[in-house]
């Protein structure tokens, strides 16, 4: 079997892929300002249906992007998703990552009350004093506690991205995020996300300024 391989230069290939998106997505209709935002996550997992599951709140490109030139600190529940987020890009702008994941205190206290260290992640987060995104691509348990921590008014987040990929409270936490009235959100609803695309969706945002 002969197989014709595309020949593209290096420094093309991504040029060439985001050719091919727009070739295949078509006639779809994006959301008008999304769209950069819904083909990378299509770039990173070659999966068109973020064409689809996409949710944004009213207005919430415009301030995601308000918050990072302010300088908004970027909250993530792995450190897959913090690694592969543009830190350079985001320290123009006087934004850093942080994930608490692995903190010793975290897990310690996880550990004493019998709950995850995603949700505990989320109380630091909380208690970080100054403002942040919440960019959740693995743990439903940390949307579920942020969820819960604004409607206690312990927090309030500039941008909630809710990927957490998986089965077990997957779907409902990313309900409970899209019945959020004050809180700007970008969801993957259903099943799907995951870090990478936490990261990605963290990164469209930073290439638009």
């Amino acid at each position: 079997m002969k197989i014709e391989l595309e020949r593209v230069h290096p420094k093309e290939i991504e040029k060439r892929s985001f050719q091919m998106i727009e070739k295949e997505l078509g006639n779809v209709s994006l959301i008008p300002g999304t769209e950069s935002i819904v083909k990378r996550c299509i770039h990173t997992s070659a999966d068109f249906d973020y064409a689809k599951n996409l949710i944004f709140s009213e207005r919430v490109v415009e301030r995601a992007l308000e918050a990072i030139r302010k300088g908004a600190a970027i909250v993530t529940d792995t450190q897959m998703a913090k690694a592969g987020i543009n830190k350079k890009k985001l320290a123009l702008y006087g934004g850093k990552v942080l994930c608490f994941m692995s903190d010793e205190d975290v897990a310690l206290e996880a550990e004493e009350r019998g709950t995850t260290r995603a949700a505990v992640s989320m109380e630091k987060a909380a208690e970080i004093g100054r403002p942040f995104i919440l960019a959740v691509g693995n743990a439903p348990t940390a949307l579920v506690r942020a969820y819960e921590l604004i409607m206690e008014k312990r927090m309030r987040p500039e941008l909630i991205i809710g990927v957490p990929v998986g089965f077990v409270n997957v779907v409902q936490s990313k309900e409970l995020i899209l019945s959020l009235e004050d809180i700007p959100y970008i969801v993957a609803r259903g099943r799907k996300g995951g870090s990478n695309i936490a990261a990605c969706i963290c990164n469209a945002l930073l290439y638009m300024l």
